[in-house]
């Protein structure tokens, strides 16, 4: 980490340590001179812990006299340690109170975890110092042995304001948030209380390595909250939810979270903070490191998977329509009911324009009031195929008994009359393929302006064909007087009133099971 006036760079952590030294008028470059950097130990998730070690200079300047017993005459390298408490404290043999070591005595490791867990609870992220003096330069290991115990700084890391809302909204969806942490317990909870998580319980990584796979998976169904863990925990954690047949994303930021993020179903790394190798093991990568844009995410992703079903079902509706009265007309004894041109003219106008405008769909009000769907159900589930074949035959049918009643009585109109139903049906469908159960009249015509604007080009388009002469003689269609325009119009309206009561006994299918599983 490093700082430049306002600016800092580098791990959250170790900037707001800059910048705290920096606030004391210690500028990170004064200390890098005076303790030049020869060796560390890295931070690893096991050991909780990471240390450096630095050349010490013969005389010390005396803004670090509060330290300077730490290092007797003769010390020529000093070793600097930080981490989590308890593993600190583990590692030190002494304290350095008002200036003089003391034997790190049981009395002294109370007051420390009373202090740390007093600051956890308020959700400060508590971290311990240690130092030592070294007549040589120490390696590995050995630089963590018989420390002088300095003392412990907090950081207050809050919350965004809009994770609260991100995670209600997350659980209204059916989305379960799990919060899996190297924190202390208490600075989990707090934080987790705050942002709606539900902290009430926790399970510590001590508590999950006493557990085999079985219990594991029992303890996940009601813990939300898992703290002091290790990579061996997530990944454990993220198979067990996956055992469960529960679809998982996992977040995280370091190289050691890689593994979780390889194994959970879908795994985000943090853009900002995240390390390269973190980034490489994950399926996505979220560029501002903000819990509310996954949330945002997933909308997006039912919005957009939504309006694809409806395109789906929109124009394989029609096209069922399409083919059952090309099939079935020459059975009831009549000419081809639809010509080339009127059917690649439907597919073109009628059909397309209107599928277009699906694709730009609003989400509608419940879409983040769903459960999510089964992964193994397909695209055509939740009784897409039902809708197909029910509004392919309806249309089929409407359209194919009012072009035969027409044909039957030699009315020369009769063609074009089964081709205004069927166009003037699929617009029907067009509007009321919108919302799977919203009725269209509170849905509303102008919330997709893009649909209104494809019905009424389609609407023209069809009254051009049947009434200006040089498309007539194109696409062979007649004038349709008042009463033949009429009875197809009825006959379109037919598919409207169906579609309403579709989404009425799906509305009421739909309270039916909320009070049963209420129940």
């Amino acid at each position: 980490a490093s700082e430049d006036g306002n600016r800092s760079v580098g791990d959250p952590t170790e900037t707001a340590l800059v910048l705290a030294a920096a606030e004391l008028q210690i500028p990170k470059p004064d200390l890098e001179k005076l303790f030049p950097r020869v060796d560390e130990v890295p931070f690893d998730s096991n050991r909780k812990r990471m240390t450096t070690i630095h050349s010490v200079p013969e005389d010390l300047p005396e803004w670090v006299d509060g330290i300077a017993t730490v290092f007797p005459n003769g010390t020529v390298a000093a070793s600097f340690t930080k981490g989590a408490v308890e593993r600190v404290i583990e590692r030190s043999a002494s304290v350095l109170v008002a200036g003089q070591i003391e034997p790190m005595t049981e009395e002294w490791e109370r007051r420390i975890s009373e202090r740390t867990e007093t600051l956890a609870a308020t959700g400060t992220r508590v971290l311990a110092a240690a130092a030592r003096g070294w007549d040589e330069v120490p390696s590995g290991d050995r630089a963590e042995q018989d420390l002088v115990f300095i003392g412990l700084f907090g950081l207050q890391d809050p919350p965004r304001a809009e994770v609260s809302e991100a995670v209600a909204t997350a659980k209204a969806a059916g989305i379960s948030t799990v919060m899996i942490t190297g924190d202390h317990p208490l600075t989990a909870r707090h934080i987790a209380t705050q942002v709606g998580i539900g902290g009430d319980g926790y399970l510590v990584g001590s508590e999950l390595d006493q557990m085999d796979d079985s219990e594991l998976a029992e303890a996940v169904q009601h813990t939300s909250v898992f703290a002091r863990v290790s990579p061996e925990h997530k990944l454990r954690l993220i198979s067990a939810y996956r055992e469960d047949g529960e679809p998982t994303a996992m977040t995280g930021d370091g190289v050691n979270d890689a593994p979780a993020l390889k194994r959970a179903d879908i795994g985000v790394a943090m853009g900002i903070t995240g390390t390269d190798v973190s980034k490489e093991a994950a399926d996505m990568v979220l560029l501002d490191d903000n819990f509310a844009t996954i949330v945002s995410a997933v909308e997006e992703g039912r919005v957009i998977y939504d309006n694809i079903r409806k395109f789906i079902k929109y124009l394989l509706t029609c096209n069922a329509s399409e083919l059952a009265v090309m099939i079935i007309g020459p059975f009831l004894g009549m000419p081809i009911p639809l010509l080339p041109l009127q059917i690649l003219w439907m597919n073109l106008v009628t059909d397309g324009l209107p599928a277009l405008a699906l694709g730009v769909e609003p989400a509608e009000d419940d879409v983040m009031n769903r459960s999510p769907r089964s992964a193994s159900e397909t695209i055509f589930g939740g009784g897409v195929v039902q809708y197909i074949g029910a509004f392919g035959s309806l249309m089929a049918a409407l359209s194919l008994l009012v072009g035969w009643l027409a044909w039957n009585v030699d009315d020369p109109a009769w063609r074009t009359m089964l081709f205004t139903t069927l166009i003037f049906g699929q617009l029907a469908l067009a509007l009321e393929v919108r919302a799977e159960k919203k009725s269209l009249f509170s849905l509303g015509l102008f919330t997709n302006r893009a649909m209104l604007v494809a019905v009424g080009i389609g609407v023209a388009a069809h009254f051009a064909l049947i009434y200006v002469p040089f498309l007539q003689n194109i696409f062979k269609t007649v004038a349709l007087g008042p009463k033949d325009l009429l009875i197809s119009l009825a006959a379109a309206l037919v598919i409207l009133v169906a579609a309403e009561a579709w989404k009425w006994r799906e509305r009421r299918t739909s309270v039916s099971s909320t009070e049963r599983i209420s129940g």
